[in-house]
């Protein structure tokens, strides 16, 4: 029977050890970072955001917002504080932001919460030493998803970047994987969460990154998002990040000398 291209421990060897990987060194980085951790941009349990800064005075620093993955059932923001070494090092401000899980929530319920968690940002970021007005994002697998709705027609504020990694921007796939029974996706989430079916800002300059060793669907996924951008008038880029995988590639992120690592980077640096 052939694998499943959606369930990455099919796929990736050492996801346990890239997991354990990833989340010691954002244990390092909470311990080594000036950070702000679990600040509420809402009401419930799962609205939270931690803060991270670069070394030195803070007065209208870039700001950058990190969006994790786990296919909207798994992992938290705290798993994923390491991506802040990279976007300190580029001299921003790094947001790293928590949203609840389903299936005990559906989809529209976590789309909302991150469209709140940029209002707080842009509400609030000033007086941590941030300048909204130099906002970028960026977010692996279904964040990647999640960051789309920060650009779309419904965005007054887009940020002026964006970098999506892994990402899953056409849903219907889904409901014939290892996760339909998991979290159980409805024809009418596919259609009003589907970013392939979104008009979105120009104002935003989009990056897509697929891993080379990723499966068939999100390299097809990626270049098709593109392309839809791309007739929308967005400035849109593809990349493969070289010998790496589903997860291996997001753990780069957060090293500032590998590919991916240089693409964030160079990414808010500009933005």
């Amino acid at each position: 029977m052939s694998k499943d291209p959606f369930r990455t421990r099919d796929h990736v060897a050492d996801f346990d050890d890239i997991v354990a990987d990833i989340v010691a060194r954002s244990t390092a980085t909470r311990a080594s970072l000036p950070m702000l951790a679990d600040i509420a941009y809402g009401p419930h349990e799962a609205e939270r955001l931690d803060l991270f800064f670069p070394k030195g005075p803070r007065r209208n620093l870039p700001v950058h917002i990190f969006i994790h993955g786990g296919y909207w059932r798994m992992f938290a923001k705290s798993d994923y504080s390491y991506i802040a070494e990279t976007v300190t090092s580029a001299r921003a401000i790094a947001v790293v932001i928590d949203y609840a899980l389903m299936p005990a929530v559906r989809m529209a319920a976590i789309v909302d919460q991150v469209r709140r968690a940029r209002q707080w940002v842009l509400d609030n970021i000033a007086s941590h030493g941030g300048d909204a007005g130099r906002l970028s994002v960026s977010g692996h697998s279904a964040g990647a998803h999640l960051a789309t709705f920060l650009f779309d027609e419904r965005s007054a504020h887009p940020p002026s970047a964006a970098l999506l990694l892994g990402g899953l921007y056409d849903l219907k796939p889904l409901q014939q994987s290892f996760l339909e029974p998991l979290i159980g996706l409805t024809d009418t989430e596919v259609g009003a969460y589907s970013p392939m079916s979104k008009s979105h800002s120009s104002r935003t300059k989009v990056t897509l990154l697929v891993g080379e060793r990723e499966t068939e669907p999100f390299h097809l996924q990626a270049k098709l998002f593109a392309d839809r951008l791309t007739e929308q008038r967005l400035t849109a880029s593809s990349g493969i990040v070289e010998g790496r995988n589903h997860m291996d590639s997001v753990r780069d992120l957060g090293v500032r000398h590998t590919k991916a690592g240089t693409w964030l980077y160079d990414m808010i640096r500009a933005a």
